[in-house]
């Protein structure tokens, strides 16, 4: 049976350590979804093919002779890296946590595009704000919504009137104008977590 070719523009999501010769990662595709990638590392710095790292958008030229299971990277083309990310621990923490929410989920096809949206524009925020904590409370409440769940009329009711009022606050406020302290934001975030694992199909860590 002959290998299938796929041509597409991914994000990557999570990369795992790499071996001696290949480094695997899910990345995500709006046409796709979510693709198992492997990509041949080069013998030598400065290759043709620099491997790919975490975050980057990139157009893949892939192959794959398990009938999609996994595909193998023969182009990749970057088309932008959030280099911002990575210049402190508490956004990359942060960042890739979202990002890996995101690869344990299959997103069907009628959400692919918000959620692609959503993506690049969450990691444009992570790579520009101090506040790492309230993007990513953001992003998650906003994948569930784009992801069909009824939040606001189901979640919102089962919070304390204060915070309701701090969850509108981190919702409707540009990030970089929050003042809400951080353990604050980390409190209503792991309800929000509880809520999604108990009342919600996401997967999350």
């Amino acid at each position: 049976m002959p290998g299938l070719t796929l041509q597409t523009d991914a994000i990557v999501l999570l990369k795992r350590p790499p071996g001696d010769t290949f480094q695997t990662c899910t990345v995500f595709s709006t046409e796709h979804g979510n693709l198992l990638i492997m990509q041949r590392l080069p013998k030598k710095a400065g290759g043709a093919l620099a491997p790919l790292d975490l975050f980057d958008e990139a157009a893949l030229l892939l192959d794959s002779s398990n009938q999609g299971h996994t595909w193998f990277v023969k182009e990749a083309r970057l088309l932008h890296r959030a280099t911002g990310i990575g210049q402190s621990y508490d956004t990359l923490r942060h960042a890739s946590t979202f990002t890996a929410t995101l690869a344990r989920n299959q997103v069907p096809e009628e959400s692919r595009e918000p959620v692609m949206q959503l993506l690049r524009q969450v990691l444009a925020s992570f790579a520009d704000t101090q506040r790492a904590d309230v993007t990513h409370f953001k992003a998650l409440y906003l994948f569930a919504r784009d992801e069909g769940y009824p939040i606001r009329q189901h979640w919102f009711p089962t919070l304390p009137s204060a915070d309701r009022e701090l969850a509108r606050r981190l919702l409707n406020q540009p990030v970089d104008g929050q003042t809400a302290p951080a353990e604050e934001v980390a409190r209503l975030h792991q309800r929000l977590a509880e809520y999604l694992r108990g009342h919600t199909e996401i997967l999350i860590d």
